[in-house]
């Protein structure tokens, strides 16, 4: 890790600059160290709720669909009271490979991975999806 260290005029306070960067993950600030910096700690899972709880709801509709409780995604979103677009694009996260599902539930999946970025289309064939989701 590269730091800057510098005395003032005075010789009595020592400045030093750290790079990094801060992101937003799951509602919690996050500190990202520069790429290729040493860990000073194992690195702790990093469970996203946000993503959880869509996973969730994702299933659960998928469920409530194969059973006929609903018929279509319409009729979901009038007895949820939100926006049939939003239903549509979260019930796409039960086409998420086994594996990128398990690594969000374990809290594995990349640093970059947010639920904004499954929001968007992705591939349906699993290896795709690992090479396109990972980016």
């Amino acid at each position: 890790m590269m730091t800057d260290a510098c005395l003032d005029a005075d010789g009595r306070l020592l400045n030093i600059r750290v790079p990094m960067t801060f992101t937003t993950r799951g509602g919690r600030k996050l500190v990202i160290a520069p790429d290729g910096a040493p860990s000073w700690a194992k690195p702790r899972a990093r469970v996203d709720n946000t993503m959880i709880k869509a996973l969730g709801r994702a299933f659960r509709w998928r469920k409530l669909l194969e059973a006929s409780v609903y018929v279509t995604v319409e009729e979901i979103a009038a007895a949820e009271k939100i926006n049939t677009s939003y239903v549509s694009r979260v019930l796409r996260l039960t086409l998420l490979a086994p594996e990128i599902v398990e690594a969000i539930l374990d809290g594995r999946q990349p640093a970059d991975m947010t639920l904004a970025g499954l929001m968007r289309p992705f591939p349906v064939v699993w290896r795709e999806q690992s090479r396109t989701l990972s980016s």
